[in-house]
C-alpha cells in the first residue's frame, strides 16, 4: 500500500467514527474484551509486564505523527517515553492517551498499589511550580465542600532525566480519567450536547469553581473542552485497555532516539465530569493582571489589558456553554487572513454584549483604540449584525428565553455583575428538570 494511504488509514483506525458503535444512544468505542480471569491476574500483578516486542504497524519516518506536529514542536525537549517503560520504581506505562505542546499523557499501572494512575510527562523546558504549588495548596485545605470531588487531584510529583543525561523533566501523577468534551463532542449526535446534557456537566464545573473561587482562593483562567474531561464509573475499561495495547499495539514510528506512538482513545466513561489542569491557575481571586485563557475564549478585560479577577472564569464558562451546545464559537475573534485580532474580538463581542458602559472603557488605557470620546465604535472592522437571539437556534419559546438569559448572567462588561458560580448553580435554566 502506498506509505501516505497506508498512515491515514492507521490514522483513522485509532481516531475516527470507523472504530465507534452505539451504546444507549452515546457513541462508544469498541475494545477486545479480556476474560474476568486476565482482569484479575492483572489486579494482582506487581512484577513489570512484558508488552509485544513486534506485531504493530510501521509508520513511514517522513510523516508527522501526533506531537510532531505542534508547530514548536522540539524533540529534544520531549522526554521519550516507551510503553512497558517503569517510573519512579513504579509506574509502568501500559498506553499513551494524548499529547500537548507542553507534555504527553500515559495510562500507568501503579505495581505497588495495584491500580492505574495517568502519568503527565512535561517536556523540559516547561516549569510547573506554580501548578505544584496549587495543588500543594488545594490539599491543605478542609473542607466538605462538594465541589472538591469535581476538580482532578494530584497524586504525586518526581523528576525524571532525559536519556541524553542534559534534561530534566517534571512528572505529575492523577487518578485517571476519561475522554476529555473536546474528544466526547464529535461522537455525539448532531455533534453537540442535548440541554440535559450540558445542564449536568455545568453544575459539576460551577460546583469545582465555586469550591476554587470561595474556599481556595484560586482562579482556574483556562477552563475550555479539552480541559474537562469525563470520571469513569466502570474502571474495567482501563484492564481493557491495557490489554487492547497487548493484542493490537498502536502504530508507531521508531527513529534512532525515540518511538512516536500514536494514542489510544479510551470508550466513553459515562462518569462525573471533572475539571482538570490548574498549570494557568492563580493564587488569589482579585487584582490580577496579565495575558491568560484560550484566545477565543478571553473576557473583555483580559483583552483590554485591565486588571483582573474570578469572573473571568465565569466569562470562560459562558463560552464553554456556547461551544457544547451551540455548532460554532459565539466569536471568531479573527481576521480575513485568519489571524487572532483584537478589534474583530471587540466587535463581536458588541454585536452580543451591546456597547460597554462608558465606566467600563475608562478602565482600559487601550480602550481609545477601538472607541471614541463619546463610546462609539471606531474599531477596523464593522460590529456584526446579529445578536444572541439570532444566533441560537436551536431552542425555541420559553427554553430559549431562559438559556439566554442565564448565559446573559455571565457574560458581561462588568466583571462585577456577572453571577457568581454558586448563583448560577441556582439559577432556574440549570436547575430545570434536577427533582423530577
Amino acid at each position: 500500500m502506498e506509505p501516505r494511504r497506508q498512515f491515514y488509514r492507521l490514522y483513522k483506525q485509532y481516531h475516527s467514527s470507523d472504530c465507534i458503535s452505539k451504546y444507549s444512544s452515546i457513541a462508544r468505542i469498541s475494545y477486545i474484551r479480556p476474560s474476568a480471569r486476565t482482569i484479575t491476574d492483572l489486579r494482582s500483578r506487581s512484577e513489570p509486564r512484558v508488552f509485544p516486542s513486534s506485531g504493530w504497524e510501521n509508520i513511514e519516518p517522513s510523516f508527522l505523527v501526533e506531537e510532531e506536529n505542534i508547530p514548536i514542536y522540539k524533540p529534544e525537549k520531549f522526554y521519550p517515553v516507551r510503553i512497558g517503560e517503569v517510573f519512579n520504581h513504579r509506574y509502568q506505562v501500559v498506553g499513551k492517551l494524548g499529547y500537548g505542546s507542553t507534555a504527553t499523557v500515559w495510562l500507568c499501572r501503579d505495581l505497588l498499589d495495584h491500580c492505574y494512575v495517568a502519568l503527565k510527562v512535561y517536556i523540559s523546558s516547561t516549569s510547573v511550580s506554580q501548578e505544584i504549588e496549587i495543588y500543594n495548596h488545594l490539599k491543605t485545605i478542609q473542607s466538605d465542600h462538594a465541589g472538591q470531588s469535581c476538580l482532578q487531584s494530584l497524586i504525586e510529583t518526581f523528576q525524571v532525566r532525559n536519556p541524553d543525561g542534559h534534561r530534566n523533566h517534571t512528572c505529575l501523577v492523577h487518578p485517571p480519567l476519561g475522554i476529555s468534551l473536546d474528544q466526547l463532542m464529535p461522537l455525539l449526535p448532531g455533534k453537540v450536547m442535548s440541554s440535559s446534557m450540558v445542564r449536568t456537566t455545568m453544575r459539576n464545573i460551577l460546583a469545582a469553581l465555586d469550591f476554587l473561587h470561595t474556599e481556595a482562593q484560586v482562579i482556574h483562567t483556562d477552563i475550555q473542552p479539552n480541559n474537562i474531561l469525563l470520571g469513569i464509573k466502570d474502571t474495567s475499561i482501563l484492564s481493557r485497555f491495557e490489554e487492547a495495547e497487548v493484542e493490537g499495539p498502536v502504530p508507531r514510528k521508531s527513529l534512532s532516539d525515540r518511538t512516536i506512538y500514536v494514542s489510544r482513545p479510551l470508550p466513553i466513561s459515562l462518569g462525573t465530569p471533572v475539571l482538570c489542569d490548574l498549570g494557568e491557575g492563580r493564587l488569589g481571586v482579585e487584582n490580577q493582571k496579565g495575558d491568560i485563557m484560550p484566545d477565543i475564549y478571553r473576557a473583555p478585560e483580559v483583552i483590554l489589558n485591565m486588571k483582573w479577577d474570578n469572573k473571568v472564569d465565569i466569562w470562560n464558562v459562558g463560552m464553554v456553554i456556547w461551544d457544547l451546545f451551540g455548532h460554532c464559537h459565539l466569536f471568531r475573534a479573527r481576521n480575513d487572513e485568519g489571524k487572532l485580532d483584537d478589534g474583530q474580538h471587540l466587535a463581536e463581542m458588541q454585536a452580543v454584549l451591546e456597547r460597554p458602559p462608558a465606566e467600563f472603557l475608562a478602565r482600559s488605557a487601550k480602550s481609545p483604540q477601538f472607541w471614541d470620546a463619546n463610546g462609539q465604535w471606531k474599531g477596523p472592522v464593522p460590529i456584526p449584525d446579529h445578536d444572541l437571539e439570532t444566533l441560537e437556534e436551536r431552542l425555541e419559546d420559553g427554553e430559549k428565553e431562559d438559556f439566554l438569559r442565564f448565559l446573559r448572567r455571565m457574560l458581561c462588561w462588568f466583571p462585577e455583575e456577572r453571577a457568581t458560580a454558586k448563583e448560577l448553580l441556582f439559577d432556574p435554566w440549570l436547575m430545570h428538570g434536577l427533582f423530577k
